[in-house]
């Protein structure tokens, strides 16, 4: 039964847009709170909120660098997510239909 309520918690934070978008991003490298706020042009409580939610199930983690946290994947234990973002467009693709470059790293 615990990894029935395990499996729907974390695919209910799939289903979120913003969220899924953000897992894809993570993909490819880890990213700055900041780098969200300008590509999803949502406030940084926002992005925050989703990231907390992301962190909390334990989707993602966090490094702190100076005044800046970076967010990576951890999903090694998480293969139905895995899965899931098999099935999602590459960053670099994601970033075009955002408009933004792949390269845009703002708090460097």
């Amino acid at each position: 039964m615990e990894q029935i309520i395990g499996l729907t918690e974390d695919l209910k934070l799939l289903g979120d847009r913003t969220r899924l978008m953000i897992l894809t991003l993570l993909k490819e490298r880890e990213w700055c709170v900041c780098e969200f706020v300008d590509l999803f042009d949502i406030s940084q409580p926002a992005v925050s909120q989703h990231l907390r939610k992301l962190k909390s199930s334990g989707l993602v983690k966090e490094q702190k660098r100076g005044q800046w946290v970076y967010y990576s994947l951890n999903i090694e234990d998480k293969p139905h997510v895995k899965a899931i973002l098999n099935f999602t467009p590459e960053p670099s693709i994601l970033l075009s239909k955002l408009n933004k470059p792949s390269n845009a790293i703002c708090c460097e």
